[in-house]
C-alpha cells in the first residue's frame, strides 16, 4: 500500500457558516468536478465504517443554558449511496476505463465546545481505492484527508458543502495519483507481453551458449575423463533470465533464453576424438536448443494474465525440462550412445529438420 496523505484545511470563511436544518438528513450539493477522469471510473462505494449511524455529531446553533447536547446528522440514503450519487453527477462514468471501488474507512465530523464559547469542528475522512480486475480486488492507495474549522454560537457549518469539498479533494488526489502511476505501476497494468532474447556472453568463459556459428570442439572438453564405458560425454541444459518492466501500462516480461554447455563438465577419452563422436555430442546440445525453442513457442500460445504470469511460465519450464531429459535419453537409447550408425543418421536428419523449423 502506498503512503497516505493528510490534507488539513482550516475553513473559517463565512460562506461555510450557514444556518441549516437540524432535523433532516444531509443532502450533498451537486458539484462539477475540477478534472475529467481518463484512467478510471467509480464503479461502487462501500461503507466499511464500524459506526454507520451518522456522519456528523454537532452542537446546536444557538447557545443553551447548561451543557449543550450534540445531535447527529447522516447523509440522505446512507453514506455509500449518497457519495456514489454525488461522484457520478460530478464525474462522467466511462466503463471502458478501470473500475474503482471506494471503501469508506472513516467519515466523521465532530464539534467540540472550547473555552470562551468557541466551537471547533473536525472532519476526518479515510477512503481506500480498490481496483476490480478479473474478479479480484487490487488495493491501490488510501486517501486520508480532513478539514478543521472554528465557529461561534449563532453560526452553523454548511455540513453538506464541507463534505462535498473534502470528497472532491479525495477524488482529485486519486486522479493525480493514477495519472502519474498508470504507465509504470504494475497494479494498474492493462496487459502482458512476452519479449524473448537469446542470451550471449562475451568474451566466452567456461560456458558455451548455443549459437549456430559456434559448434562444440574437442578443445571444449576440459574435464578429466572418469572411469566409464562411454568414450565422451557432455552435459548441456537450458534456462532463462527474467526481467519485468512496465511499458506504457503493459507488463513486458523479458525472457533471455539460455541453452548452455559448461566446458568443465565435458570429457573425452584419449583416441576417441573423431568427427563422428563429436557429431554425436553436438546433437545433445542441439536437442537442448530445440527444447528451449519449444518452450518459447508454447509460452507464446499461453494467455498470460496480469494476476498470474509467472505461474504458467514456471509450469511450462518444468514441463520443457522434462521434455529435454526424455528426449536426451531417447536419443542415447535409440542410437546406443552413437554406436548404431543407422539410428544416428536418422536422428541427425530429425534434429536438422527441427533446427530449421524453429528458426
Amino acid at each position: 500500500m502506498y503512503s497516505m496523505v493528510m490534507l488539513m484545511i482550516i475553513l473559517v470563511h463565512a460562506m461555510f457558516c450557514k444556518a441549516q436544518k437540524t432535523n433532516g438528513p444531509i443532502v450533498l450539493n451537486d458539484q462539477q468536478f475540477l478534472f475529467s477522469a481518463t484512467g478510471f471510473y467509480i464503479a461502487d462505494v462501500v461503507d466499511d465504517r464500524d459506526d454507520r449511524s451518522a456522519v456528523a455529531w454537532l452542537l446546536p446553533a444557538a447557545q443553551v443554558n447548561g451543557p449543550a447536547s450534540k445531535y447527529t446528522l447522516d447523509l440522505k440514503d446512507g453514506a455509500s449511496s449518497a457519495i456514489k450519487q454525488f461522484i457520478s453527477k460530478g464525474l462522467a462514468v466511462n466503463k471502458a476505463l478501470r473500475p474503482i471501488t471506494i471503501h469508506i474507512k472513516k467519515l466523521r465530523l465532530d464539534e467540540t465546545l472550547q473555552a470562551g464559547g468557541r466551537i471547533d469542528g473536525k472532519l476526518g475522512v479515510v477512503f481506500s481505492f480498490v481496483l476490480r480486475r478479473n474478479g479480484n480486488d487490487v488495493q491501490l492507495i488510501d486517501y486520508k484527508g480532513g478539514s478543521n474549522y472554528v465557529r461561534t454560537w449563532g453560526q452553523q457549518m454548511d455540513v453538506a458543502g464541507l463534505l462535498g469539498n473534502v470528497i472532491q479533494g479525495g477524488m482529485v488526489y486519486f486522479n493525480t495519483w493514477i495519472n502519474k502511476q498508470a504507465d509504470t505501476n504494475i497494479k494498474l497494468a492493462k496487459g502482458v507481453k512476452l519479449v524473448f532474447t537469446e542470451y550471449t556472453e562475451q568474451p566466452e568463459g567456461d560456458t558455451i551458449y548455443y549459437a549456430a556459428n559456434r559448434p562444440i570442439k574437442w578443445t571444449d572438453f576440459q574435464q578429466k575423463p572418469p572411469t566409464s564405458k562411454y568414450e565422451a560425454q557432455v552435459f548441456p541444459s537450458f534456462g532463462y533470465d527474467e526481467e519485468v518492466k512496465m511499458v506504457k501500462g503493459i507488463i513486458n516480461i523479458h525472457l533471455s533464453l539460455k541453452s548452455y554447455l559448461p566446458k568443465s563438465a565435458c570429457w573425452v577419452k584419449e583416441g576417441a576424438q573423431t568427427a563422428y563422436n563429436l557429431n554425436h555430442e553436438q546433437r545433445h546440445f542441439d536437442i537442448v536448443k530445440i527444447v528451449a525453442m519449444h518452450f518459447k513457442q508454447l509460452l507464446l500460445k499461453e494467455k498470460l494474465t496480469i494476476e498470474n504470469y509467472d505461474g504458467p511460465i514456471n509450469v511450462q519450464f518444468l514441463d520443457s525440462f522434462r521434455e529435454m531429459n526424455d528426449m536426451e535419453k531417447r536419443y542415447d537409447d535409440e542410437t546406443s550412445h552413437g554406436i548404431d550408425h543407422d539410428a544416428q543418421e536418422q536422428w541427425n536428419k530429425k534434429i536438422d529438420k527441427e533446427l530449421v523449423s524453429i528458426k
